[in-house]
């Protein structure tokens, strides 16, 4: 299997995370996603008053300058790590 393969098949195992996984870890998800899919960061960075999209683009500028393999990668390695801690 590819790595996109592999990476599409843990972002579809990623909906099935408990919702108890923290926002923590939801936000590294994120961001490790849209670099994968999109690259670095292309948007401004949301006002102070929109918390919930400004944490979700932090996330995403935490990993500007990582490959888009390398973020796959990073990112099927952090969901099965979420995936055996929910099985635990």
């Amino acid at each position: 299997m590819g790595l996109k393969e592999e990476f599409e098949e843990h972002a579809e195992k990623a909906k099935t995370l408990p919702e108890s996984t923290t926002n923590e870890n939801k936000l590294i998800l994120y961001g490790l996603y849209k670099q994968a899919t999109v690259g670095d960061v292309n948007t401004a960075r949301p006002g102070i008053f929109n918390m919930r999209d400004r944490a979700k683009w932090d996330a995403w500028k935490a990993v500007e300058g990582k490959s888009k393999d390398e973020a796959m990668g990073d990112y099927i390695t952090k969901v099965k790590q979420l995936l055996e801690e929910a099985s635990a």
